[in-house]
């Protein structure tokens, strides 16, 4: 093979694996609506490192068992109970190597009667990493969209 050749076919592969990191990382974060909506707290967990932090509305959880618990909260199963939509995404992504970074707005939308309301909305920042043959978050933050400078400056990435 050439020199040409081979440097293209590394370039090819480097893209594609960008591509592939990308795309799995935006399933993962578009993942975590149905499945916190569903109560599937094990595997809302799962999504996360071990020692996987998530910081949202005064809630301070600091590792994956830390996020199952969230899930299984009187508090949460009262939210999914009396019916709600946690939408996520679309997600920017910027993959470097086995870290990777992404920012996403959400909605939640919660049943109220025969109507259904949208409750608030969010920014996400999320730091992931290579774990094995996946994505995992390290670590995610969320605010509320009200306006706020600390809200909007977790928009960009």
């Amino acid at each position: 093979m050439t020199d040409d050749l081979t440097a293209r076919l590394d370039a090819l592969e480097e893209r594609l694996q960008r591509a592939e990191d990308t795309l799995a990382i935006t399933q993962l974060i578009a993942s975590y609506g149905p499945l916190v909506d569903a109560g599937r707290a094990d595997e809302v967990a799962d999504l996360w490192t071990e020692d996987g932090e998530y910081h949202v509305e005064g809630w301070q959880m600091r590792s994956r068992a830390d996020v199952r618990a969230m899930v299984l909260s009187d508090a949460h199963q009262r939210l999914i109970t009396g019916g709600s939509a946690h939408f996520l995404g679309p997600a920017w992504v910027e993959v470097d190597g086995d870290q990777a970074r992404a920012v996403c707005e959400s909605t939640l939308v919660l049943a109220h009667g025969e109507r259904w309301v949208t409750a608030r909305a969010g920014v996400h920042r999320f730091t992931l990493v290579r774990d094995g043959d996946r994505w995992r978050i390290t670590h995610r933050v969320t605010h509320l969209l009200d306006g706020s400078q600390e809200a909007r400056d977790l928009l960009a990435l």
